[in-house]
């Protein structure tokens, strides 16, 4: 087991988590907005524990990657994926990504993990693409006015902004009779807080106004598309739905109930879910 630094072509430091046996197929995880790798940590654990080797980084700006001012979007995290990849040398590997990490695993498997021969499956959860801000040819999105207000709350109160998201909408702990856990907010709380404020502010930019319609359309391998139809942060009828049917080869699994950080509360579902679908054939 192993963790350390990679450095990418513009110099930025990306911290990385390179856990099992090198001669075991690797799954690949990335973290959603504006978190860390540690937020797999149920997932890493598990898949680690029936034979896989897992790897998971820190996106730039985030948790102890370099705090950069620069490349804080879509391209920019799609090629720091494909460096940590392409340094550990992941071959065969399952690509998992939530949320914001959901957009950056169909970039880089379009523009790099499939052109390089690297990938056998893709998993997206409570995924961004293929857009979330309203436009003309976007009806269903997210009005703009929304994700300003994001920001104007990062700007002004960051670390009250993240105490919100993490209690109320993004574990659905605002839902009457939400069995809520504090450990879990604080640990939210916690990744955010150590990333750099700069990075997560344009982030969302990133995740909100990337349009991945063509990056869904190009991807090949087979893909297992989650999404609780609870989720308050991206609405599932213009994320996952879309998702299935824009990918070519795509399986559908819509979770009555579950919030947006599903994987984390319901871990023993998705986990399970995750591992069968590996398993396919």
């Amino acid at each position: 087991m192993s963790s350390g630094f990679i450095k990418t072509n513009d110099g930025t430091e990306i911290f990385y988590k390179d856990w099992g046996p090198k001669s075991a197929q690797p799954i690949a995880f990335h973290h959603g907005w504006p978190l860390s790798s540690d937020d797999w940590d149920p997932q890493m654990l598990f898949f680690l524990a029936n034979g896989y080797r897992v790897v998971a980084h820190d996106r730039r700006g985030h948790g102890r990657s370099t705090q950069v001012g620069t490349g804080n979007d879509m391209d920019h995290y799609a090629s720091d994926a494909s460096a940590v990849a392409e340094y550990l040398d992941l071959r065969n590997a399952i690509h998992i990504g939530h949320s914001t990490g959901g957009g950056e695993v169909a970039r880089y498997v379009v523009r790099f993990g499939e052109p390089q021969g690297r990938i056998a499956k893709v998993v997206l959860i409570s995924a961004v693409p293929p857009l979330m801000l309203k436009t003309e040819t976007n009806p269903g999105g997210t009005p703009l006015g929304v994700f300003d207000s994001y920001r104007k709350a990062l700007a002004e109160n960051r670390a009250q902004f993240f105490l919100d998201v993490a209690s109320g909408p993004f574990y659905g702990f605002n839902r009457p009779g939400a069995k809520v856990s504090h450990a879990v907010i604080d640990n939210w709380w916690r990744q955010g807080m150590i990333g750099g404020a700069l990075a997560q502010y344009e982030g969302i930019k990133a995740f909100s106004e990337t349009d991945q319609t063509g990056d869904l359309k190009a991807i090949t391998v087979p893909t297992l598309v989650m999404q609780g139809d609870d989720d308050q942060v991206v609405p599932y009828k213009d994320a996952s739905l879309l998702q299935a049917k824009l990918a070519k080869d795509s399986t559908l699994k819509i979770y009555p109930g579950f919030p947006h950080g599903m994987m984390t509360v319901h871990a023993d579902v998705i986990n399970a879910d995750i591992l069968a679908f590996i398993k396919r054939r």
